[in-house]
């Protein structure tokens, strides 16, 4: 049996559904539509116009019928920790923005009745400003006990067929989660003054959510009972499905806007050592914990482009990134987490403030920059890794490279370098590779476990490997 899915997989920079065909020794995906995505500002600050994206979701997914009729079910995943607020069935405004400066105002509100290190042993979550918490915190009248909250996968499911849920995987990053027992904190919830009806209930990946509306039916040309089925709706986690971490001792990084370094463990790890390393564990499917530390990803890359385009440059990546490689002088290293690298803005001047601040050179040329922020990464990432290792006990022997990141050989060279560890580079669509494989379990199209879907992955994408090369560490 081979089952024919569509993925659709929301990204903090761009958006596509994917045709998916999932059997035993089958496993393929083809994009059907692609389009944009990126804040908007509104007299109240930075928000996402997921009206647009549900329009375009639906669009693709009519795409989906038309390249293949027999699309049996949808997945839905997306980034992390923002919401809608939904009151009866009417949603209040378009979702706020993770980088919108509100958040500062919830963590001092949510600091005052809980210090980090009690959040820390409950959601076991590295401290980010704009964890869904903290921006709960923000909200202030607009949480009567009248109102819920949906994640934006949660929220697309929502407008596919009018149920509400939070699946684990998401709902692990909001900060009201709790770790060990994978349940909504009912007690920190009442102790932040938030009403345990704000939240749904929580489902795992795998759980059908209900077959599409008839409108939306109408609209993709999908059959009526076509189901929504919850995947890992954390693009991370679906993307650690769609990783080919076959055995043990595979570290992976989910590189795109954000690069997201770890290990996957049986059961999180909340030592003070990882609180002080300011390491995360978020829910993963089937029970899994995704060990990890956020590193600000190619946003660093992505956002000087678009300086540099502003300023009439307009470079081509592909060329910048061989001029940047061709480079044999040295470059400045900086800290790629410092959150003044958070915000939407001139990327190359914050990179030149910070080397100004640290008494390092100031790199000179798009190209010189480029390879200051890619040698940048590569050192956060081995870090990272090594960091993960020596917390959850992990013996990690090679690093795999998925998403975006993938295609970037001078990026996946020179972690491999700077870690001393192989890089196993691809998929590049792990995020939708993963949604897919958890719709064809619960269709029925394979069966197993983790290790055997990621089997399947690794017998059906051929990866590339780069070799450690140099005394870099």
């Amino acid at each position: 049996m081979t089952a024919v899915v569509a993925a659709v997989d929301l990204g903090a920079t761009s958006g596509r559904v994917m045709v998916g065909h999932v059997g035993h020794n089958e496993l393929s995906v083809r994009q059907v539509a692609r389009f944009d995505n990126g804040p908007v500002r509104t007299p109240d600050g930075l928000h996402w116009n997921v009206q647009s994206l549900y329009s375009h979701a639906l669009s693709g997914l009519r795409s989906a019928h038309h390249w293949d009729g027999a699309v049996a079910s949808i997945g839905v995943d997306s980034w992390a920790v923002d919401y809608a607020l939904i009151r009866g069935s009417r949603v209040l405004g378009e979702p706020f923005h993770y980088r919108d400066e509100r958040t500062a105002l919830g963590v001092a509100r949510v600091h005052a009745r809980v210090p980090f290190r009690e959040l820390y042993a409950r959601n076991g979550l590295q401290f980010l400003p704009f964890n869904t918490l903290y921006q709960l915190a923000a909200e202030g009248e607009e949480l009567s006990r009248n109102t819920s909250a949906l994640l934006v996968p949660d929220l697309i499911g929502f407008y596919l067929t009018g149920r509400q849920v939070a699946e684990v995987t998401n709902a692990s990053t909001t900060g009201l989660f709790n770790v060990t027992t994978r349940q909504w904190d009912l007690d920190l919830m009442r102790t932040l003054g938030l009403s345990a009806s704000l939240l749904p209930g929580l489902v795992e990946a795998g759980t059908r959510i209900g077959p599409i509306l008839p409108h939306v039916a109408d609209a993709t040309g999908l059959a009526v009972t076509t189901p929504v089925i919850a995947v890992g709706s954390h693009d991370t986690a679906s993307a650690v499905v769609g990783t080919p971490m076959v055995e043990p001792g595979g570290a992976y990084i989910s590189c795109g806007t954000w690069g997201l370094v770890g290990v996957e463990t049986e059961h999180p790890v909340l030592t003070d050592a990882a609180r002080e390393a300011n390491f995360t564990n978020e829910g993963g499917v089937d029970g899994r914990t995704r060990f990890l530390h956020n590193v600000m990803g190619l946003w660093l890359l992505s956002e000087s482009m678009r300086t540099w385009e502003r300023a009439g440059l307009a470079p081509d990546l592909e060329r910048l990134l061989g001029e940047a490689a061709a480079l044999t002088g040295p470059v400045p290293l900086f800290d790629a987490n410092d959150p003044r690298f958070l915000a939407p803005g001139d990327m190359p001047a914050r990179i030149g403030q910070w080397c100004e601040e640290h008494g390092v050179p100031t790199p000179g040329s798009p190209a010189e920059m480029t390879r200051s922020i890619i040698e940048s990464l590569a050192e956060a990432f081995a870090s990272a890794i090594h960091t993960a290792a020596e917390l959850s006990g992990v013996r990690v022997n090679r690093i795999h490279v998925v998403g975006g990141g993938a295609l970037n050989d001078l990026l996946c060279q020179r972690t491999a370098d700077r870690a001393g560890l192989p890089v196993i580079a691809g998929p590049v669509e792990a995020t939708a590779v993963g949604n897919v494989l958890v719709q064809g379990r619960t269709l029925g199209a394979i069966s197993g476990t983790l290790e055997s879907m990621r089997d399947l992955v690794r017998r059906t994408f051929a990866p590339r490997v780069f070799e450690p090369q140099g005394a870099w560490r």
